[in-house]
């Protein structure tokens, strides 16, 4: 299978020119474009669906005269066979935009070309096309968090439970929790292919983190590390049968 073609983005043109250069550099890559704003970007974009070699993955800076990144993300994504995007930007404040259209990665400027290797191998998973090691990888979906000012990616696969806070909601894994302005319910049906499930209004359980489940005077609960989870009752039989199923599907024959 041949390799991706992607679409550099930047209204600098020495960034840009870096960017292309990292770009080029990663065998995973067979064909780079540039577009010095959203305007140019859309215009390469029509013409290599129109030659039939419509572009794969766009390495996007947000903040350019005009049309600015989150603006033509937000374009990208609608479009029907859309391109994944991946934004390249020196500003931390548009992480959450990031993860509301889907982009596969976002990077903060200078580039390092290990973290530029990343994004490209999320973009390869995305697209089926093999990556480095000759196969495509199942990349967990990712949200980001601030930590200390910094921007993190945190992966649902480290996530054990969801627990609703208004607006916000907090992500709790074995190390610690994260607060994330996202509702409950955007990341119920974003995760559900990850293996969480609704147990009660308030809160989201990944299935693989819970230990066990039990019920005592008519309350259901279960148990996940150290946290008891609270079941409401009208996800009680469906959490139950899932986890009878589950055990089922692991027990030898």
């Amino acid at each position: 299978m041949s390799g991706l073609r992607v679409l550099a983005v930047d209204d600098e043109l020495p960034a840009l020119e870096d960017l292309a250069y990292l770009l080029r550099d990663d065998p995973r890559i067979e064909e780079v474009a540039l577009a010095r704003d959203g305007a140019a970007a859309l215009r390469a974009l029509d013409r290599a669906i129109a030659d039939g070699r419509p572009i794969d993955a766009v390495f996007l800076d947000i903040r350019m005269r005009g049309l600015d990144g989150v603006v033509l993300g937000r374009l990208l994504s609608q479009f029907a066979n859309p391109p994944r995007v991946v934004f390249v930007t020196a500003y931390e404040e548009h992480a959450v935009d990031a993860f509301e259209i889907k982009a596969e990665d976002y990077l903060l400027k200078p580039v390092r070309p290990e973290r530029l290797a990343e994004a490209i191998r999320r973009v390869c998973v995305s697209a089926e096309i093999p990556d480095a090691d000759g196969a495509g990888r199942t990349d967990p979906q990712t949200i980001p968090v601030e930590l200390g000012g910094v921007t993190r990616f945190v992966s649902s696969s480290d996530v054990r439970y969801v627990e609703a806070q208004g607006d916000y909601a907090r992500l709790h894994t074995a190390g610690g929790s994260h607060l994330v302005r996202i509702s409950l319910a955007t990341l119920e049906e974003r995760w559900a292919s990850a293996g969480f499930v609704r147990v009660h209004r308030s809160h989201l359980v990944a299935v693989k983190h819970i230990d066990e489940l039990h019920i005592d005077s008519g309350r259901c609960v279960v148990r996940v590390g150290g946290a008891e989870i609270p079941v409401s009752r009208r996800h009680t039989r469906e959490l139950r049968d899932l986890l009878v199923r589950r055990a089922r599907k692991g027990r030898p024959e």
